[in-house]
């Protein structure tokens, strides 16, 4: 019995650090601004203490519906993660002080290490540069 006991919690903890630990919680529910909610939508949106905010500069792909392709909606399920862990070690959200079309405060992302989010997800092909000419994703 000691070990089936013993193995079940080694088990039980190889999978706790198998799993990544995302600091960003994905975007669920409405009322976000009033809830002071902190989540991503995409690799490129999201909300900080209530504020909505979509990235300066860069284009993720698009998810769900919104998407024009089904390549395009795999990578914006990757583009989205990559951002959570990236910045499931820190961050820091830098207002640029302009306010995007729909209303949205345009920012960029410092990570723990000094790197910029958005230049990570471009560099790794999960996000191009905006304004840009055309989708990517689907060609």
């Amino acid at each position: 019995m000691a070990a089936v006991m013993r193995r079940t919690i080694i088990t039980a903890a190889l999978m706790l650090c198998a799993t990544p630990a995302f600091a960003i919680p994905i975007c669920h529910g409405s009322h976000r601004a009033e809830r002071k909610v902190t989540c991503l939508i995409d690799g490129d949106s999201g909300w900080q203490d209530g504020v909505k905010w979509r990235y300066a500069a860069i284009d993720a792909p698009e998810m769900g519906s919104h998407a024009s392709c089904p390549r395009e909606k795999r990578l914006a399920k990757q583009s989205r993660d990559r951002l959570r862990a990236l910045m499931a070690d820190g961050y820091t959200v830098n207002d640029t002080g302009e306010t995007g079309y729909y209303g949205r405060k345009i920012v960029t992302i410092t990570l723990a290490d000094g790197r910029d989010a958005g230049d990570v997800l471009m560099s790794e092909g999960l996000a191009q540069k905006w304004p840009n000419h055309g989708n990517p994703w689907c060609r």
